[in-house]
């Protein structure tokens, strides 16, 4: 919990990759948790690029974020977290969350070999209240 607590503590932007602009899926209502809590988060989705989620611009890849990335959190299959976090490691985020139900041990291995932190299998909206 302590290291939760210190990335949630440090984290000022935040890259939502698999954003999503329908208000029943968990990426949206989690977005507009986030920002409700003064993060900076910029969603991430190749098929929404341009568009806006809660007033901030959709971008296609973390490589289009021109400012530095505190954490990705991942709102993708297991199987494509792996991907996810090549690009993390490749934009030198800080840390990558992998969101519930997201769980792939080698991505975290290999992130953190990159010395990423990482979370996996948690949600920062009920983290957050909690702490």
């Amino acid at each position: 919990m302590e290291t939760i607590r210190q990335i949630l503590a440090n984290t000022k932007t935040i890259a939502m990759v698999g954003a999503s602009p329908k208000s029943h899926r968990a990426s949206n209502q989690v977005m507009h948790f986030l920002l409700a809590k003064g993060y900076n988060v910029i969603p991430v989705n190749p098929y929404r690029a341009g568009e806006q989620i809660h007033g901030r611009e959709v971008v296609s890849s973390l490589a289009d974020i021109k400012e530095p990335i505190d954490m990705v959190e991942i709102f993708r299959s297991s199987a494509e977290a792996g991907e996810v976090v090549d690009e993390a490691i490749a934009v030198n985020a800080k840390t990558v969350w992998m969101q519930l139900g997201v769980i792939n041990e080698p991505a975290a291995e290999k992130a953190e070999a990159a010395g990423l932190q990482v979370v996996m299998d948690r949600c920062p909206a009920i983290e957050i209240p909690r702490l």
